[in-house]
């Protein structure tokens, strides 16, 4: 879009003016992020903590605890990455569809999911709000891709959910949680349009979380558990995670 236009009569064009607030190299989240994210998942020996081949803690929780069902459904993996829990959705019968802005992160899962002889998966590679995603999903997981977008873009999120998110379905998400020394920004929304950059994603309270998230109902919302190297979960109480279902 030109900023120098007088073109804005849509929502969608008004989302589209505030991206174009963000220089190239901090908008993460986008279109323009694809690069970023395909140096970022280029070394595979990095050590990034989430690089491991092993499900949210959390996740394996709700299903442990019979708060998700263990026999499978349909589910949507928001920015996928090496696609280290849509095989664990895919293990318990969920048809999975997975979809993440970087090409290379969708290739990694593609071997993934070869080695692992699973089946039941969709990758997309994408922007999840314009992917053709076909709802409805009796699941729809985000790890770590809320807490990338700018705060106008929480806009199309809910609006994803609205539209994909079965009646009764669940909702479930880390992200990075407040308090915790740089793991996540702490500022005013309106301090990062000033800036044009995300300072590598926004931190969030658990308040904040339910408020955002007010129209769906609350099942948990809690700190994720810390997990050792030989744990078959992942887990870092950097992050919250959060439980919710659509009535």
């Amino acid at each position: 879009m030109d900023l120098n236009s007088r073109d804005i009569r849509t929502i969608d064009d008004v989302l589209t003016l505030l991206d174009g607030l963000f220089a190239p190299e901090a908008d993460r989240w986008s279109g323009g992020g694809a690069d970023w994210w395909n140096g970022f998942y280029a070394d595979r020996d990095r050590p990034v903590p989430f690089f491991v081949a092993k499900p949210d803690e959390n996740l394996v929780s709700y299903v442990g605890r019979g708060l998700l069902p263990a026999g499978g459904g349909r589910a949507l993996d928001l920015g996928c990455g090496p696609g280290r829990n849509s095989l664990y959705l895919a293990s318990l019968g969920y048809e999975v569809d997975a979809v993440d802005l970087s090409a290379t992160a969708i290739r990694w899962a593609e071997e993934r999911t070869a080695e692992a002889g699973a089946t039941g998966i969709r990758f997309l590679c994408g922007d999840a709000f314009t992917a053709p995603l076909e709802g409805p999903y009796d699941l729809v997981y985000d790890s770590g891709c809320f807490h990338h977008l700018p705060p106008h873009r929480r806009v199309s999120h809910l609006a994803l959910l609205d539209r994909v998110l079965a009646p009764g379905g669940h909702f479930a998400l880390t992200a990075f949680a407040a308090g915790e020394g740089g793991m996540g920004s702490e500022l005013p929304d309106i301090d990062f349009y000033r800036k044009g950059g995300l300072d590598g994603g926004l931190a969030y309270t658990d308040a904040s979380l339910r408020g955002i998230f007010a129209d769906l109902t609350d099942v948990e919302v809690r700190r994720m558990r810390d997990e050792t190297a030989d744990s078959p979960a992942f887990g870092e109480s950097f992050l919250w995670t959060a439980l919710f279902r659509r009535p």
